[in-house]
Formats: structure tokens, sequence, C-alpha cells
């Protein structure tokens, strides 16, 4: 199974906070970096990456010295829309050391809901693609409302991902996280903790693996993540989660070597 995953051509790629950012919310460069250079090389090889990122608000934490979560959505909205400059800025700069231009997309739930909005934002990745350009996605925080209260938000860019791979009729969905793929227990608390290496379906015992943490600065969790599993089985879309603390990771998985958590049908 995993020695498929070298002949997936269109990738969707989702990072989050804790990748992207360190603890006190400013910017990982190095981190990025090696992100960058990886999808660089996936699209010198001819492959077609979208790249869905967090951290708009770790960043606007770090760029206006906040140490802590926001406080109430509209710091959240705040933060999110000083973060996603600096974000983007970012990217575009790493970018263009390999003569690689970027587009960014801002979605809102009610785009993947509303057919006439989901075929623009589909002819919208489709024209950049064929372009050349890589697509960098986030959620538009800055008008999005609170997750818990109401609908109109993703809730966590795992849900975002999901939804973009499906949009577009993705290959391959990669989830970087800052852990090594599913474990059957949570392997803070349980030292035999073990990767399940192949999930072909979630069932009840798979979703009894799944740990309520939620990372400091980021919204998503194990929960989330299977949740966006399950969007990409139904859509017959392979997705995998792996340790984004080392970027060579994805080329790895693309290798097919054992890496992380793959998601796919029998």
């Amino acid at each position: 199974m995993r020695t498929q995953l070298e002949k997936a051509e269109k990738i969707v790629i989702k990072v989050g906070t804790n990748t992207l950012t360190h603890e006190n919310g400013k910017m990982n460069l190095k981190s990025m970096e090696l992100l960058v250079r990886e999808i660089a090389e996936l699209t010198n090889k001819g492959k077609k990456v979208i790249l869905v990122t967090s951290g708009a608000v770790g960043v606007g934490l770090g760029k206006l010295n906040i140490n802590r979560k926001p406080k109430n959505l509209i710091e959240r909205q705040i933060l999110s829309a000083v973060g996603q400059c600096e974000l983007m800025h970012i990217y575009s700069k790493l970018f263009s050391e390999y003569s690689i231009t970027v587009g960014q997309i801002l979605l809102t739930r009610d785009v993947t809901e509303n057919p006439v909005k989901a075929e623009n934002a589909y002819n919208s990745f489709k024209g950049l693609l064929n372009m050349g350009i890589v697509p960098i996605v986030n959620e538009n925080d800055a008008i999005s409302t609170d997750q818990l209260a109401i609908v109109d938000s993703f809730g966590d860019n795992d849900t975002l991902s999901a939804m973009v791979a499906k949009l577009i009729g993705a290959d391959l969905l990669i989830i970087l996280s800052n852990i090594d793929g599913l474990y059957n227990k949570d392997p803070n608390e349980n030292s035999d903790a073990h990767i399940i290496d192949i999930v072909t379906d979630i069932d009840d015992k798979i979703e009894s693996y799944a740990s309520d943490l939620i990372s400091s600065l980021g919204r998503g969790g194990m929960k989330t993540k299977l949740s966006a599993a399950k969007t990409c089985l139904e859509n017959n879309i392979k997705m995998a989660i792996i340790n984004g603390n080392n970027m060579k990771n994805i080329s790895s998985l693309l290798d097919g070597e054992n890496i992380g958590t793959l998601f796919t049908r029998k």
C-alpha cells in the first residue's frame, strides 16, 4: 500500500501551529525553511502541491508580544489578521528562493457547502496549479466565528485540509503533526504505546485511540485528524499523519518508507 504513494500527483500538505511556531508563539523559521524545501522538491518532480497552513494566530501572538492564548473571538480575529500577513510574507520569501510563486487562499466553511462558491474555489485552485503556483490555504479566522458556537468555522485546519483535498480531488493528504502518528494509547502517559501502521476503516476501536489532548496554540487533536481521515476515506483519498518535526518525513513517506500512520482503502 505504501509503495503506491509515490504515484500521488496532487498532494495536500497540512502543517500545524506547533510545527510552525515556538512555544512563545514566535515563528520557527528553520522548520518553515525545511518545509518549503520539501515542497520545492516535490514541485520539481512534477507534483502539484497545496499547502494548508495553520499558525496565523500563533504568529500574531509573537508579533504583538502576547504570551497567552486569545481570550475571546475578537482578540483571535485581530491576532489572525496580523499573523496572516506575517505568515504569507515569510512563505513568499522562502519559496522565491526556489523561483516558486505562491498564492494565498483564505476559506470559510460556506465555500465548500455552497456549490457555486465551491466551483469558484476549485477553479482558483486549478488555475494556480496549472500555472505552477503553490496555493497556500488557511481558514479566514479574521471573519470566521467561534468554532464552538457557530458552524461557520472549520474548527481546525485538519478539517480544512480534508475539505480542500476533497474539493480538488487530491490523491493524498499529508498531515504534519507533533507526534509520530496514531497511537493505540496516549504516548505521553503510556510507555508501551505503539503507532498504528495502516488504517483501512475508522471503527469504534480506532476512534477509542483518539486523544482529547489539544495543542497549546492550535485547536486540533487526534479526534479532528480522525474526522479528516473519514472524509478522505469516503472520497478515496489517502491520508497520512506523520511527525512534522522532521520535514524529511515527507519525502520518506512518498518513497514508501514506514513513516507515521497511513489511512487508505483496502
